[in-house]
């Protein structure tokens, strides 16, 4: 094992470093931490976790040399998935090393055994600033093992924002400009059209247009294989697949919905073991469910879950059912973006009661803060009475004033009256509510 690391480290100080696209997450500002806490950065696969760790050590390498800026990648298929490798890693840098390592980057280290007693021991006995990747949830914070409880601080990653994408488009906009400016509209509409249709996986974005699908088409058989199936030792692959695809074409779902749809597919799969293949889907990141707003634990519990995906590429690319429908890409593109500026005392949900549905109540600190609906055209007068009404009757009942609604280009601000209450309500356009939301 010490001739593998030494071959990694020779390698590691010959690598030449590919060109940065500098991103809002600044890795920079945990360097204070020294060796307090482990900073893990998570996402899903190909989201630009590496690159922003290799964005921090081209920063480092200003000042420091390839030996005290260390990098490595579990993902080698050289490196054995033993603890015992993990064990041997800093012995061996000492050994073919002149300077002591101040800084370790780890991407996927989480393939190895034991590898959070391994970063707990290091933490504890040495003076190393330590930086992990990970594409499973494993390594979130909700998740951590418990000997890191305390020495661990999440940085979540997600797909470019729609701000970042026209930082990688090369494309600038003043936001106050635009209203003003038939061509900057047009401008600003045909790259959001772009976002929604391709997404924002940092490869894809800067990858020519014929190439973006075969490219998506990788990640998702990859996710499949490696982050699912391989990962969670899954036997019945058929079916989880089937799952995925049935997710895929769905804006919510129900264990026994579920169950009921596969058992007449002639999939045979017990319901347990459906719950935890969506468990295994959610952990690769891929997808992410929100439950329904209630007070009472068992009404979150028993209700549908409605569902998302990291990026619309692929509900684009696999969903038949959606593939014309920009309501549903619009909502999925808004929840992400929810989940990316989401607090730590914050939490999303939707609402309904009845024949009436709110996309999403944003709950902080157990009171809604606000109440966001989705609707692509508002000019049908019957779809802007529903969906005001959904959610002035939210408003009433969870005393929440802060009333939003997500158009495609509609933006105004309304009294609107229903069940003998009038509430404010802002309309405000998705390109325009994705660059200026808190």
């Amino acid at each position: 094992m010490k001739d593998v690391i030494k071959t990694l480290l020779v390698e590691w100080k010959g690598r030449s470093l590919p060109e940065i696209k500098d991103r809002d997450i600044d890795l920079t500002q945990y360097l204070s931490l020294g060796g307090k806490k482990v900073i893990a950065v998570t996402g899903f696969r190909r989201v630009g976790k590496t690159y922003l760790l290799l964005g921090l050590i081209k920063k480092l390498l200003k000042e420091k040399t390839r030996e005290e800026v260390v990098y490595i990648n579990f993902e080698d298929e050289r490196i054995p998935l033993r603890t015992e490798f993990l064990s041997l890693l800093l012995p061996g840098m000492r050994q073919f090393s002149r300077k002591e390592a101040e800084y370790l980057l780890l991407d996927e280290i989480q393939n190895i055994p034991n590898w959070s007693k391994w970063l707990r021991r290091i933490c504890d006995t040495e003076d190393i600033a330590i930086f992990v990747s990970g594409s499973s949830s494993k390594m979130s914070s909700m998740e951590i093992p418990t000997e890191l409880r305390g020495r661990f601080l999440e940085v979540k990653v997600f797909p470019l924002s729609f701000k970042e994408f026209l930082k990688f488009k090369n494309l600038s906009f003043e936001v106050e400009h635009i209203h003003h400016s038939e061509n900057e509209k047009a401008r600003i509409l045909n790259a959001l059209e772009e976002y929604l249709k391709y997404g924002g996986l940092p490869e894809i974005v800067l990858s020519a247009e014929d190439k973006k699908h075969e490219i998506a088409n990788s990640y998702y058989q990859t996710v499949v294989r490696r982050d699912v199936i391989e990962r969670n030792r899954v036997k019945n692959e058929e079916a989880l697949k089937a799952l995925m695809r049935l997710l895929l074409n769905s804006t919510s779902y129900s264990i026994s919905k579920l169950y009921n749809t596969l058992k007449s597919l002639n999939y045979a799969i017990g319901k347990t073991t459906l719950q935890q293949y969506i468990s295994h889907i959610e952990q690769s990141y891929f997808a992410f469910s929100i439950p329904i707003f209630s007070y009472k634990i068992k009404d979150r519990l028993l209700y549908p879950r409605k569902i998302y995906f990291i990026d619309t590429i692929f509900i684009n690319l696999f969903s038949t059912k959606f593939s014309k429908n920009y309501g549903r890409v619009y909502e999925n593109t808004v929840a992400v973006e929810l989940k990316r500026k989401l607090k730590y005392n914050e939490e999303i949900y939707y609402w309904k009661s009845g024949n009436s549905e709110v996309d999403f109540a944003v709950e902080q600190d157990t009171k809604v803060r606000q109440l966001i609906q989705v609707c692509y055209d508002v000019s049908d007068i019957a779809t802007k009475e529903r969906e005001t009404r959904a959610l002035i009757k939210a408003s009433k009942e969870l005393k929440c004033n802060n009333l939003t609604i997500i158009t495609e280009d509609y933006e105004n601000e309304e009294e609107v009256s229903w069940f003998g209450t009038e509430k404010k309500i802002k309309f405000i356009p998705l390109w325009k509510w994705l660059l200026t939301q808190r």
